[in-house]
C-alpha cells in the first residue's frame, strides 16, 4: 500500500521550495495533498465556433495561427498579440508582459484557446486565454479542477503536481468503507472517488464522487460522536430520579392543556430521568410551543426527588421571564425559586449563594452569573440551558460540573433540521414539540419591496391605534458609508421625528450598557413603548404577546435561522 504520510517534497514536481508553498495551504504530507479538494470546475471541454462566442462569456475555441506573435509596445508594457481564425471568423488574442510566448505560435497549426471573451464591433477578442496545442489536453479540452492558492503558486503548478499524486495512489489506496455499505448507498470506491473528485471526465463524475466523501466524513463523525457517547455512558452513572414523583401534580395545576406533543416529549423525558443513564437532551420547538413547561415538570420531579435543579438563560430579561413563570405554578407546590444575575446587589447575591449551598434554595433561574466559580449547589441533579445555540459546549459542561452527573436539558427555539442537528449534537438524544397551543395563530410572513414603505407605515400606525407594539429589525448600529443598509439610530431619527413624532418610539442595541438594555425591554413589556427599533439583540429576548408585527430591514443580511429566531 501506499505511504500516505509521505513528505509532500519528495512528490514529483514539488522540492523543497514548492513544498514551503503547500505547507501555507495546510499541505504537509502525500494524504494531505489527494484531499485538499478543488474549489470549483471550469468546464474546458466543449470547443465553440468563433462566430458563436458572446460577449463576457468564458469559452474554449479552436483556431490556426494566421501569423506569428507579433509585440507592441504599449504604455510602458509590452502586449502580444496572435491572430486566428477557423472556418467561422477570426479572434484576436493578446497577452500583456509575457514575450516567453514568442515561439510558442507556428503559422497553420491549429491550437485550443481558453479565456473570457470581449466582443466589439463584432470582432473577437480574449485577454491572457490559456492554451494548448491541438492534440495536447493539459490546459483545455476537459474539465479543468481550480484549487484555492497561495502567493507564487500557480494554478498550472499545482494540478502538475495533483496530477503526480493522483497517479502515484491511484490504485494503492486502502477502501475504509465495507463492501455492503457501498453496494446498499451505491458508492464510488475510493481509488475512483479520489480520481474523480480532482479530475471528472464529466460533472456527473464530480457528483459520484463528492457523495461518497461526503458520505464517508459525515459516517466517520457519527462514530465518532456515538463512541464518546457511549464511552460516556458506560463510564458515568446518572441520577435515578424518584419514580413515584409524577410530572401530572404539576400538569393538573395547569390553567391550560398540554399539546400531544408537548406530553410526548414529557414521557421521553421522564423516561431518562427515571434511569440510571445520565440525560443529555435537546429539546427543540418553535416560539411559543411550551419548552418552558417542559422545563418546570422535569424540575419539579426533581426537587421532589431531593434534588435541585438550575435554568439557565442568555439574558437578564428572559431569566427573570422565567422565575415569574415557575413561581406562578411551583409556589403552590411549596418549590423555592431564586434569581441569579449580575445586575443584583452583592448582599443579595451572598444570601442567594448561602442558602444555595445549604439546600433553601430548589431551583436556581439565572444568567452566565450561574457558572461562576463561587455558585455552589448543595445537591444539583437537573441542568437545563434556555436558547442553548447561545452557548458553548464548555458552559454547558461547567455548569453541568456543578453536580454529580445531574440530568441536562438544553432547549432552543432555533429551527435545526434532524438530520443536521444529529451531527451538531451528537452527544444528545433530541425530543421536537412539532405541534402549537390551539388557537395560536400561524405567523404570516411577507417579503415586501421598497415601494411598499408607505403601506406598510400605515398598517403599523392601524395597528399601534388598536393597542398593539411593533418590532423594527435592522443589521446595523450606525449609519456606514461603506454600507447602503439602515441603522438603528437614523431609523430612530426618522421614525421618532418624521413618520411617527406622535407615538412612543425607542431604540436598543448592543452597544448598550446591560442595565439601560433591560430597562428598555421592560418597558416594551409593561407597554411604555409603542415601536421598538432594534438590532438582533433582542433576538433572545422577553416574550411581548401585544407585539404583533416585526418589520425586518435588510433581511438579506441575516439568515433563515436568524430571522426565525428574532421572531418573538
Amino acid at each position: 500500500m501506499v505511504d500516505l504520510n509521505k513528505d509532500v517534497k519528495y512528490i514529483k514536481g514539488v522540492g523543497p521550495t514548492r513544498a514551503l508553498l503547500l505547507n501555507k495551504l495546510g499541505i504537509f504530507t502525500l494524504k494531505d495533498l489527494i484531499t485538499y479538494y478543488p474549489r470549483t470546475y471550469e468546464d474546458r471541454s466543449k470547443p465553440k465556433y468563433i462566430c458563436e462566442c458572446e460577449d463576457g462569456e468564458e469559452a474554449l475555441i479552436e483556431g490556426i495561427a494566421c501569423s506569428k506573435l507579433t509585440n507592441v509596445r504599449l504604455k510602458g508594457k509590452t502586449m502580444q498579440r496572435l491572430t486566428i481564425k477557423d472556418e467561422t471568423g477570426s479572434a484576436i488574442l493578446t497577452w500583456f508582459n509575457q514575450t516567453y510566448l514568442k515561439n510558442k505560435f507556428d503559422i497553420g497549426y491549429k491550437y485550443k484557446f481558453y479565456g473570457k471573451v470581449n466582443k466589439k464591433t463584432g470582432r473577437v477578442m480574449m485577454n491572457s486565454p490559456v492554451f494548448d496545442i491541438e492534440e495536447k489536453n493539459q490546459n483545455t479540452g476537459r474539465i479543468i479542477p481550480i484549487y484555492p492558492l497561495t502567493y507564487n503558486l500557480s494554478q498550472n503548478a499545482l494540478r502538475k503536481i495533483m496530477e503526480s499524486a493522483i497517479k502515484e495512489v491511484y490504485g494503492n489506496l486502502e477502501e475504509t468503507l465495507p463492501t455492503y455499505l457501498l453496494k446498499e448507498y451505491k458508492l464510488e470506491n475510493i481509488n475512483g472517488a479520489v480520481y474523480k473528485i480532482h479530475f471528472p471526465n464529466e460533472f456527473s463524475d464530480f457528483n459520484i464522487a463528492r457523495n461518497r466523501l461526503v458520505f464517508e466524513e459525515l459516517l466517520s463523525v457519527q462514530l465518532a460522536l456515538l463512541q464518546i457517547k457511549n464511552n460516556y455512558i458506560n463510564e458515568e452513572k446518572g441520577i435515578e430520579f424518584n419514580k413515584e414523583v409524577k410530572m401530572s401534580d404539576v400538569i393538573n395545576t395547569l390553567p391550560f392543556k398540554l399539546t400531544k406533543a408537548q406530553l410526548r416529549v414529557l414521557e421521553e423525558i421522564d423516561n431518562n430521568m427515571e434511569s440510571n443513564k445520565q440525560m443529555n437532551r435537546l429539546l427543540q420547538g418553535d416560539v411559543g410551543s411550551g419548552k418552558t413547561v417542559i422545563a418546570m415538570c422535569a424540575a419539579y420531579k426533581a426537587v421532589k426527588s431531593g434534588y435541585q435543579a438550575t435554568i439557565m438563560a442568555p439574558t437578564a430579561i428572559l431569566a427573570t421571564q422565567h422565575l415569574e413563570n415557575f413561581k406562578n405554578i411551583l409556589n403552590n407546590l411549596n418549590i423555592k425559586c431564586e434569581l441569579l444575575i449580575s445586575g443584583i446587589t452583592k448582599k443579595k447575591k451572598d444570601d442567594i449563594l448561602e442558602r444555595l449551598k445549604n439546600g433553601d434554595i430548589d431551583i436556581l433561574i439565572g444568567t452566565h452569573a450561574i457558572i461562576e466559580e463561587n455558585v455552589v449547589f448543595k445537591n444539583l441533579g437537573l441542568v437545563v440551558t434556555d436558547e442553548q445555540h447561545r452557548f458553548g459546549v464548555k458552559q454547558r459542561t461547567k455548569i453541568a460540573q456543578k453536580g454529580k452527573n445531574p440530568d441536562v436539558l438544553v432547549m432552543t427555539a432555533t429551527p435545526i433540521p434532524r438530520t443536521l442537528a444529529l451531527i451538531l449534537y451528537g452527544d444528545l438524544d433530541i425530543s421536537i414539540i412539532d405541534e402549537l397551543p390551539p388557537n395560536r395563530k400561524q405567523i404570516e410572513t411577507f417579503a415586501v419591496r421598497k415601494n411598499m414603505t408607505d403601506r406598510i407605515n400605515n398598517f403599523i400606525r392601524k395597528q399601534i391605534k388598536e393597542g398593539r407594539q411593533a418590532y423594527i429589525v435592522c443589521p446595523l448600529v450606525e449609519e456606514n458609508e461603506e454600507m447602503d443598509l439602515k441603522s438603528v439610530e437614523n431609523l430612530y431619527e426618522t421614525y421618532s421625528k418624521e413618520i411617527f413624532p406622535e407615538y412612543r418610539v425607542e431604540y436598543l442595541h448592543g452597544k448598550m450598557k446591560t442595565k439601560d438594555k433591560d430597562a428598555i425591554m421592560e418597558k416594551f413589556k409593561n407597554k411604555e413603548i409603542d415601536i421598538l427599533i432594534s438590532t438582533t439583540v433582542i433576538e433572545v429576548g422577553v416574550d411581548v404577546p401585544n407585539s404583533n408585527i416585526m418589520v425586518i430591514e435588510n433581511a438579506e443580511r441575516f439568515g433563515l435561522a436568524r430571522i426565525t429566531s428574532i421572531k418573538r
